[in-house]
């Protein structure tokens, strides 16, 4: 008799560049880069990170930007979750150290709540969950390019010293780094666009591969460093205990909040999934730049936060496309509020 191989829920999403990013830090635990090797894959980690933002700029459509202002309620209201919201809840973890975060694990959980919404994901679950999917395509992209000028800002400010000590040396980086590529990209929108837009999967694979080698490089640099002997079992659970509160916390206020605000349903949907999610893709580069060889601690809590989000929204998701068929509203009307077929997540 032939045995069937388990298969995981349906609502567990097994994404697997998760289990990339994890081979990649299993890889840099094994073997990591060291003497001239490090000074290579640093290199080559700056050098990705600039192709990473250039590449963001080059496909960014300042005319698909400016008509989907036309819902600047809804985006406002992302915009203020995800740079207002999460980062005075980020400020708030400060209580938790040193008796459930270290410092540095601490610096991480604020430098998650400052990084902006993510795209395709929040694409997704607006989809399956019937929402407004056209108000979260603008939203996360707005959240995105806001992101760029607004993280190391944050950073700047909220992280002070712990940042890998910021400083003026690190706002150039910071400038050289992500926003010259990104203006560089969308002065040339008009020459690559076209191509970059015909190469989407290939593109797609160069963004993976970029952000596991800028992981590897972070990590290696704290395996060399031993950082890694500061992090206990018991440590990595608050971590996650205090992240599961962050993301239950937002998931709350950013469902309610559009209620109160007069948001109806789709429009709530996007504002949910939009507003309570933090991008894994933007985030590593930017914390490679502005951590420094503090990188690998720090974007810890942001990869653990990513794929609890990708598992929980996953849930709420499929449970709000079972909602019974409701009158749209007005409001959801004017703003467009479509269903479309699910988005495959992979952010």
């Amino acid at each position: 008799m032939t045995r069937r191989i388990p298969r995981p829920p349906s609502w567990l999403p097994v994404d697997a560049y998760i289990l990339a990013l994890a081979a990649t830090v299993f890889l840099a635990a094994l073997l990591p880069a060291g003497g001239t090797a490090a000074d290579v894959a640093g290199g080559a980690s700056t050098g990705a990170v600039a192709l990473l933002f250039f590449l963001y700029g080059a496909r960014l459509s300042a005319a698909e930007a400016l008509d989907g202002l036309k819902h600047w309620r809804l985006h406002l209201a992302v915009l203020a979750c995800s740079f207002v919201v999460f980062p005075l809840l980020g400020l708030a973890s400060n209580g938790l150290v040193p008796y459930v975060l270290t410092p540095e694990l601490q610096a991480g959980f604020l430098f998650l709540c400052l990084v902006p919404s993510t795209i395709q994901s929040s694409i997704a679950f607006t989809s399956i969950a019937r929402g407004n999917v056209p108000a979260a395509i603008c939203a996360g992209s707005f959240s995105s390019l806001a992101g760029i000028l607004l993280t190391p800002l944050l950073a700047a400010l909220l992280l002070g010293s712990t940042g890998g000590g910021f400083s003026a040396d690190s706002l150039l980086r910071i400038v050289l780094q992500l926003l010259v590529p990104f203006l560089a990209g969308q002065l040339l929108r008009r020459w690559v666009g076209g191509f970059l837009t015909r190469r989407k999967k290939v593109l797609g694979l160069v963004d993976r591969g970029a952000i596991l080698l800028v992981v590897y490089t972070a990590f290696s640099e704290g395996m060399v460093a031993g950082v890694w002997q500061q992090v206990t079992p018991a440590r990595l659970g608050a971590l996650l205990a205090a992240e599961a509160v962050l993301l239950a916390l937002m998931l709350t206020l950013s469902w309610y909040g559009a209620r109160r605000l007069g948001f109806g349903r789709a429009d709530r949907i996007a504002i949910q999934f939009a507003g309570s999610k933090k991008s894994l893709a933007a985030g590593l580069p930017m914390a490679s730049v502005i951590f420094g060889a503090h990188a690998s601690l720090a974007v810890l809590p942001l990869m653990l936060f990513h794929q609890m989000q990708l598992m929980v929204c996953a849930v709420i998701a499929k449970r709000r496309s079972r909602d019974p068929e409701t009158p749209q509203d007005p409001a959801e009307s004017a703003s467009g509020a479509l269903s479309d077929p699910p988005v495959t997540v992979s952010r």
